[in-house]
């Protein structure tokens, strides 16, 4: 199975097709959320269209905002799911220049840009991660934030038990934490999955 890839970076590229202007803007996301948000950010109300696609995991979503049926989202998710991409949103934004496209000329317009796009975008291998709990009494705490460096800390909870922490790391390094962090706390942490 050959690695997953996303963008590297967010990424814009202008087209005129048949006198309408094309912008096709893609970015990296990490869930739907942030993928929502990024289309707030780019969208332009004063556009005559703003269709778009995201891919997250087993996650998707396409918009065609006005245009025909299926003329416009899905030739963008097409173009997303044909590079192999995954955590990835693109909006196409679309200013009618007076011609209209007809529906195949709209599906190779919006599916083309946004192909173009995500072609010329820098790339970056996904790295597989995995949410786990990691649950210690406080006087084992001191020894395990150390651990935590470069770790994606989603959440931290202190009760009378002790901390809770949700965290995010690479899936190849899960084996090697669960047993440091056995060994610093004499096997009185606990970890488990949550995915």
């Amino acid at each position: 199975m050959s690695p997953v890839q996303t963008l590297a970076a967010p990424f814009r590229l202008e087209r005129e097709i048949k006198h309408s202007r094309f912008i096709a803007q893609a970015a990296p996301v990490n869930s739907p959320e942030e993928a929502l948000a990024f289309l707030q950010a780019v969208r332009d109300p004063a556009a005559t269209h703003n269709c778009w696609a995201y891919k997250v995991g087993s996650l998707y979503r396409f918009f065609d905002d006005g245009e025909p049926a299926g003329t416009a989202g899905r030739p963008i998710l097409g173009a997303i799911q044909g590079q192999g991409l995954d955590g990835v949103m693109v909006v196409v934004t679309r200013f009618f220049g007076g011609v209209k496209l007809g529906a195949g000329g709209l599906v190779r317009a919006y599916g083309g840009v946004a192909a173009e796009c995500l072609r010329q975008a820098s790339k970056r291998t996904l790295v597989p991660r995995v949410r786990c709990v990691l649950q210690a009494p406080f006087a084992y705490s001191s020894r395990l934030f150390p651990l935590l460096q470069g770790l994606e800390v989603e959440e931290q909870t202190y009760d009378q038990a002790g901390v809770r922490l949700v965290v995010r790391l690479e899936e190849k390094r899960l084996g090697e934490f669960e047993e440091v962090v056995r060994d610093l706390t004499r096997g009185q942490a606990r970890l488990h999955l949550l995915e």
